[in-house]
């Protein structure tokens, strides 16, 4: 019987996977074709990943006995074949400095300096891959424990410059010191960090005998709702009794490429205590997963399931596939048998040629060819983790999330913090006119010109032409209520012309009067051209004659004023004001004011004249057809050209409000003209705050309220004497009324001569 040495960590319950290599041996003793007539048996070395444990383990294999004698060889036949060295390589060198001096075989998975060749082209990918992965979940917010030495720094390097160019960030990252520092790492306050951080993703890169060594008394650090991302060297279940696996049920492992053995399924299928009923450790182990009861006069059938089969148990409990490290250790395993195999045959083959010189072969001149001797172990082994296949997962199941902040949903764009900026941001909803109809875009899109987006902000819509029409309500009272006041002024005209030989209409210039209103129903009708769709023709009509038509009506009203003005001086003896009194003058006066508002729409028509033009900006929904003045300045020089009018008017009115007068005519004066400036003095503010077809209306409404403050403030009284008091339009009355005042005049004014 031929026996091979293995140096491992196995722990506390993992005795049980002892019976993977009790499945390899039978399998090979099984094999006929492999040494045949010899029984391969095995030992084991428990290292506990400890330097002083494995010098101490090659020195007791080296003696024979369990108190380690260097230099002495106390068992006198050892069929010992080769040693196996363990997973980690710092452990597989120490025990190779030992072995050596002796000439002792022992087999690893390479040489060191193809091994750290070969890892930092794995690390690498590795880094790649787990990158890969945290997006596929959409997963970008992560922690990082790595073990602080060189292998650490490059995989730090590779990952972060990965996950730059991904879009995944790290809320923190530890490192955790080497073997000799590690009594002075802080255990608790990462375990804190670890329970604390918002991450639900933590990616552990390292040697895992440092993690795996840590102990805590308390529970509260236990998370169950974190997912732990790692590779198969830190093998979980070498220690299942530390609370850092316990805290996380989720684990993503990254595992080297290896063929499936169909033999290792079936023998994990049918092991069980009742076929082994002397393996306690198979008990122990049976007790832990199905919960039963440990002591063995407690045990029974019904309770314990002794015949039942590892394969109904979950995956999260017990995996039914071979792992990476079990799968190194059966290609060694076969490595060894078929080495002893081809030196046997060499042996035999020296037998019958009766070379006897020949027949001493040394155990560490045997040559190891895998490839050749039909090890499951492919002859192209891969640099890289090959993970592309399709993640399947039930639909059912939702998946955790990591991330800094929540996703930005259509509507919202993302505004970045200054730390973190990629993957931590708050939602902020599109603006007006801008949508975004994905998930986490960094910038809203505006929509084109006539378009706007919708109360989501979500897509834009078509906006709707618009202008102020006649057959919606706004436009519609603004035009009755135009018309009506049209009429109001042709009903009053026709009081005036059937009346007018009597003493209210001849008194202060019934001319003056009859161009008042005419004047007032234009500017009444001027009104209608703002309402509707816009043309050429409105746009180039609406201020000009808008313009005009009010400047003939204040240059009236200033006429007027001015000839009460002249008429109380004319009755002066000796007065030059005499001559003014008359019909030119008010003509001539209104001639010259209308010929300089003239002049001025004729030099805004010709320079800059105004245009239909579109609004789209103003109202969010609609494009606004209005007519653009072409230049402002000459629309406010028309606007401020009235504005002069009317402030004459209205002091040349208020000074003369006091001269005697029959029939009042200063005073209605200076109330129109207040009613008129008022209008106008509140226009300029409205007009500059309303946007779109508002602006329309403001104008509109204030050329209807101005015009009829200047109807109702100097014809509706005379109307009131002319239809209701016709008494008071007499000359009789006039005359005793005259009388009256002249009387009053005289006592007021004793000395006056």
């Amino acid at each position: 019987m031929f026996k091979i040495v293995f140096t491992c960590d196995w722990g506390k319950y993992n005795k049980f996977f002892l019976k993977n290599e009790m499945s390899l041996f039978l399998e090979i003793n099984k094999d006929p074709n492999l040494l045949p007539n010899i029984t391969l048996g095995f030992n084991i070395f428990d290292t506990h990943t400890s330097d002083v444990s494995t010098l101490e383990s090659s020195l007791t294999l080296l003696s024979g006995q369990r108190l380690a004698v260097p230099n002495y060889q106390c068992e006198k036949q050892g069929k010992s074949l080769a040693v196996i060295a363990g997973p980690y390589s710092e452990l597989s060198v120490k025990i190779a400095s030992v072995l050596e001096l002796y000439k002792f075989p022992q087999v690893r998975i390479m040489r060191e300096s193809a091994q750290i060749v070969r890892r930092t082209l794995m690390d690498s990918k590795l880094a790649l891959a787990m990158v890969q992965l945290l997006v596929h979940f959409h997963w970008t917010w992560a922690g990082l424990l790595i073990t602080d030495n060189a292998r650490g720094e490059t995989f730090l390097w590779d990952i972060r410059e990965e996950m730059a160019r991904k879009g995944v960030c790290l809320t923190f990252m530890l490192k955790i010191p080497p073997n000799e520092n590690y009594s002075l790492f802080p255990h608790s306050e990462v375990m804190e960090i670890l329970h604390a951080t918002s991450a639900n993703v933590i990616i552990f890169y390292g040697s895992n005998n440092v993690v795996f060594d840590w102990e805590f008394e308390k529970e509260d650090y236990l998370d169950y709702s974190k997912v732990c991302i790692t590779t198969s060297q830190w093998d979980f279940s070498m220690r299942p009794n530390t609370l850092l696996v316990e805290s996380f049920s989720k684990s993503l492992i990254f595992s080297s490429k290896r063929k499936e053995i169909p033999t290792f399924k079936s023998f994990m299928r049918a092991i069980k205590p009742a076929k082994y009923p002397e393996d306690i450790f198979l008990k122990t182990f049976w007790s832990i997963l199905f919960q039963c009861p440990l002591k063995e006069k407690q045990w029974k059938e019904e309770d314990c399931l002794l015949n039942t089969s590892l394969e109904m148990l979950p995956m999260r409990d017990f995996d039914m596939s071979m792992s990476s490290r079990s799968y190194n250790i059966y290609n060694a395993v076969y490595a060894v048998a078929w080495a002893l195999h081809q030196m046997l045959l060499i042996r035999s083959e020296m037998e019958y040629m009766r070379n006897e010189d020949s027949l001493v072969l040394y155990p560490w001149k045997v040559s190891f060819h895998l490839e050749q001797q039909g090890v499951h172990m492919s002859k192209h082994l891969s640099h890289s983790y090959d993970w592309k296949k399709n993640v399947s997962t039930h639909e059912n199941v939702t998946t955790l999330r990591s991330v800094c902040s929540e996703s930005c949903g259509p509507g919202y764009q993302k505004s970045a913090h200054e730390q973190h900026a990629i993957c931590c941001f708050d939602c902020i909803p599109c603006p007006e006119g801008e949508i975004s109809n994905q998930t986490d875009m960094d910038q809203c899109i505006t929509c084109p010109e006539d378009e706007y987006s919708n109360k989501e902000r979500t897509r834009c819509l078509p906006k709707m032409v618009t202008f102020l029409a006649y057959e919606e309500p706004l436009g519609m009272a603004l035009a009755c209520t135009a018309l009506a006041f049209f009429l109001l002024t042709v009903v009053i005209t026709g009081v005036f012309v059937k009346h007018q030989d009597t003493p209210v209409v001849k008194a202060n210039n019934r001319t003056l009067s009859f161009l008042l209103l005419l004047s007032l129903s234009q500017c009444f009708l001027s009104s209608l051209l703002f309402i509707g769709k816009p043309s050429s023709a409105t746009c180039l009509l609406q201020q000009t004659i808008f313009g005009i038509t009010f400047t003939m009506a204040v240059s009236s009203i200033l006429a007027k004023t001015i000839t009460v003005v002249l008429a109380f001086k004319a009755t002066r003896p000796g007065s030059r004001s005499r001559k003014w009194v008359g019909f030119r003058a008010p003509i001539s006066l209104i001639l010259i004011c209308c010929l300089i508002q003239v002049i001025l729409c004729g030099i805004w028509l010709l320079v800059s004249p105004p245009f239909p033009d579109t609004d789209s900006h103003s109202e969010a929904e609609h494009i606004i057809l209005k007519c653009n003045e072409g230049s402002p300045i000459a629309f406010y020089f028309v606007l401020g050209y009235m504005g002069l009018l009317a402030l004459g008017s209205f002091t040349v009115a208020f000074l003369a409000r006091n001269l005697p007068d029959t029939f009042n005519e200063a005073k209605f004066i200076t109330f129109s003209m207040l009613v008129f400036c008022s209008v106008w003095v509140s226009f300029l503010p409205t007009y500059q705050s309303t946007k779109g077809k508002m602006m329309v209306a403001v104008e509109v409404f204030s050329i209807l309220s101005s015009s009829a403050g200047l109807l109702s403030c100097i014809f509706i009284p005379k109307c009131y004497v002319i239809l209701l008091r016709p008494q008071w339009n007499t000359q009789e009355w006039i005359n005793q009324k005259s009388f009256a005042r002249g009387r009053h005049h005289s006592k007021a004014f004793p000395h006056a001569s």
